[in-house]
């Protein structure tokens, strides 16, 4: 498939091209559950972040079927170096939506004790998940840091990193595809191009024909999947996850897509969107061209969204609950989860951070001595 033409599977119809995804009835319900779960998510998110519960989100509707189609290609013991946008493919795998949400409150039960903004998870369980980070596109050699760390030890393990378009003019995407073709490191390069950085369109953020095409000055493959077409990603992952687990090395894909909102929640798309351009792409909603896949295949019936989105608006619901009741984070944490042994200096400044929480009577500090 050459970097420049559009890999599809789901025609606009609902009909196939005869591509079998190797996934059961009730692995494809758990696809479309999924997308539906991160509509829930990301809709929930906004309503906490305009009513002044939380401070910060990221819009992810539209992209879901890009995000869930490339993680039905990934194994539990692969790794994820993912971008922001980018709810699905750790709800795919198995996390909760309350552990999404205590990141998005800070709480004590955030993995990251409030020290990351909103939306920037980071797991170990039930996937390798690690931290998003707000700088574009330093995580994408890291993934190929880890993915050369697989081959030199021999481990039957593929890297997935995620990026927007925007990702592409990092220094980042540059030197870590370079590296990656030197080494043919078994990582997979995923481009979410949903048109816009922030506010810069795809016209204004590249020459190239595509930005699939970009890999082949570093040696790299490059593919173009259409990204609203759920079994085209997975189709594309796969063949590329194949390929790097084989040893035959890296692959760069560019999935189309489109955000149908906001850069996030500080965002106002209607200063730089055309309203004619948002109504194109609304007709190729991802998860109604899947729908209309399953109702083909006799999965879906009417009246099934219905009830599995409001199911999905329930347990989110259920988790904003519970993360908005858990407690801060203890002050002690400001010290914590950084050495494995706290270094003197750092000893006694939190001693006497808790001296001057008592002082002045704050709760934070449980009214007794520096734990750590």
């Amino acid at each position: 498939m050459e970097a420049t033409e559009a890999m599809t599977v789901i025609g606009a119809d609902g009909g196939s091209n005869g591509y079998d995804p190797g996934l059961s009835k009730e692995e494809l319900l758990y696809c479309y559950r999924t997308m539906l779960l991160v509509r829930a998510f990301d809709d929930t998110c906004m309503k906490l972040q305009r009513s002044g519960r939380i401070g910060f989100s990221i819009p992810n509707l539209g992209v879901e079927g890009m995000q869930v189609g490339a993680a039905t290609a990934l194994r539990k013991d692969d790794w994820i170096f993912p971008c922001y946008r980018n709810f699905g493919m750790a709800l795919y795998h198995g996390v909760k939506p309350v552990e999404m949400m205590h990141n998005m409150y800070g709480n004590a039960q955030d993995s990251a004790r409030g020290r990351q903004m909103p939306v920037h998870f980071s797991f170990v369980d039930p996937i390798h998940w690690v931290s998003i980070s707000s700088p574009i596109g330093t995580h994408i050699p890291q993934a190929v840091g880890a993915a050369r760390a697989f081959q030199v030890r021999g481990e039957d393990r593929v890297a997935l990193t995620t990026f927007g378009d925007g990702g592409t003019s990092s220094l980042g995407f540059h030197s870590g595809l370079n590296f990656a073709g030197v080494w043919k490191a078994p990582v997979v390069f995923l481009c979410q191009n949903n048109g816009y950085a922030i506010s810069c369109s795809s016209e204004k953020q590249t020459a190239s024909e595509s930005y699939a095409i970009k890999g082949k000055a570093y040696g790299v493959p490059g593919v173009k999947v259409d990204g609203n077409d759920l079994l085209a990603v997975r189709r594309a992952v796969c063949e590329a996850v194949d390929k790097a687990r084989a040893g035959d090395g890296p692959t760069l894909i560019e999935a189309e897509t489109f955000r149908m909102g906001g850069h996030s929640t500080s965002d106002d798309p209607t200063r730089y969107v055309p309203k004619e351009l948002v109504e194109k792409w609304a007709a190729k909603d991802p998860v109604d061209r899947f729908e209309r896949y399953l109702g083909k295949r006799g999965i879906w019936k009417q009246g099934d969204r219905e009830r599995i989105y409001g199911e999905c608006m329930q347990e989110v619901a259920d988790a904003a609950k519970v993360a908005q009741s858990t407690d801060a984070p203890g002050l002690e944490t400001i010290f914590s989860d950084v050495y494995a042994e706290l270094p003197e200096h750092l000893r006694r400044q939190g001693r006497a951070a808790f001296d001057l929480a008592a002082r002045r009577g704050d709760a934070a500090a449980g009214g007794g001595a520096f734990p750590l």
